[in-house]
């Protein structure tokens, strides 16, 4: 029995350690937030872990600095190569941080990048529909953490060269799962009605998001509960970084929060579920439905259907013991060194 069970084990590590890496599009506002840098930097970290492939990132705020900086952090992490979008349409976001791409010592880029020295970012939506047309059906974990522009904007799409599919169709056939970082859904500090920023600052946006994504394809929501749970240590961001005299992430985050400051890791949790959605990081709301009230208040219902409690949407609840491995997980991903085999 003993060696049948051995063997059993044995078999089932095999299989989840040869698991193919989760295909995956970060649509970001990498602008304001220091969360969305470490959340970028976390998902290398698992892409040198094999557990990843970063397909494409999207920015979802206008910045002349936001898509040279995310092509810094990726060349910084040796995948230079990772196509950058960003809508021509955005918001525009001043950001204490994405300085750190035009610094240069000694005459070079102290982050070398070729976005806004040799080459430009692409459409956001245009290179979401190409890269969504590209995959294989269901394949695809879309991670969207910041304003839904892009995510609208793909919806509102109509086929086109990139595509015979509308926008809503793409999303049936390529997306497996959207995991996004919006709203609230617990009391905040005693306020039972609290607008969380990403869809306050930009409510129609969320609205046709909430609205408009195809009922076929589940929408994990991580709410401001989850992240301010779960705060990114300042002891770490003072010593785990000085494998490198100058890191990114590092500089980043202490040019938004400084050194007296433990930062909520509110983008980090969606990565972290949509990469491992079955190593119980989290909880799981029962299925319902979020929608987006005309103040940016995010309601959830339960709904049925057929006696069954079914619905698109879910939420992410956290128990204390949960609480603790997310926040060593998400530490340790973020600090981990870039792979030296990659250029």
């Amino acid at each position: 029995m003993k060696t049948s069970l051995l063997t059993v084990f044995l078999s089932l590590f095999a299989v989840l350690a040869a698991a193919d890496p989760v295909q995956l599009i970060f649509d970001t506002d990498i602008t304001g937030d220091v969360d969305d840098v470490l959340a970028l930097a976390m998902i290398h970290s698992l892409a040198d872990r094999g557990k990843c492939e970063l397909l494409a990132v999207t920015i979802s705020k206008e910045n002349n600095l936001a898509a040279p900086f995310v092509d810094a952090v990726n060349t910084f992490y040796g995948r230079p190569e990772i196509p950058i979008g960003i809508s021509s349409n955005a918001p525009h976001r001043d950001s204490k941080y994405l300085e750190l791409a035009e610094i240069r010592e000694d005459g070079q880029l102290r982050y070398p990048h070729n976005i806004g020295i040799d080459s430009e970012p692409e459409d956001a939506v245009a290179l979401l529909r190409k890269t969504l047309a590209r995959a294989e059906d269901n394949s695809i974990a879309l991670v969207q953490v910041g304003l839904a522009t892009n995510i609208a904007d793909l919806l509102d799409s109509k086929p086109d060269d990139i595509s015979p599919l509308s926008g809503p169709d793409l999303i049936r056939e390529k997306v497996d799962h959207l995991s996004v970082m919006a709203g609230s859904f617990e009391t905040i500090d005693g306020d039972n009605r609290f607008l969380e920023a990403n869809v306050r600052n930009h409510i129609g946006s969320m609205q046709k998001l909430a609205e408009g994504w195809p009922d076929e394809v589940p929408v994990i929501w991580s709410g401001f509960e989850i992240g301010i749970a779960v705060a990114f240590s300042r002891a770490s961001v003072k010593s785990d970084f000085d494998y490198e005299p100058h890191h990114i992430v590092k500089e980043a985050y202490l040019l938004h929060s400084g050194p007296e400051h433990d930062r909520p890791c509110w983008d980090l949790t969606s990565v972290l579920y949509s990469v491992f959605p079955n190593r119980d990081y989290f909880g799981l709301s029962k299925p319902g439905r979020v929608a987006v009230e005309e103040d940016g208040f995010t309601r959830f219902k339960p709904t049925r259907r057929n006696g069954a409690q079914q619905g698109r949407d879910r939420y992410l609840t956290l128990s204390r013991p949960q609480l603790e491995r997310v926040r060593e997980a998400l530490v340790q991903l973020v600090v981990q060194p870039p792979n030296p085999n990659l250029p």
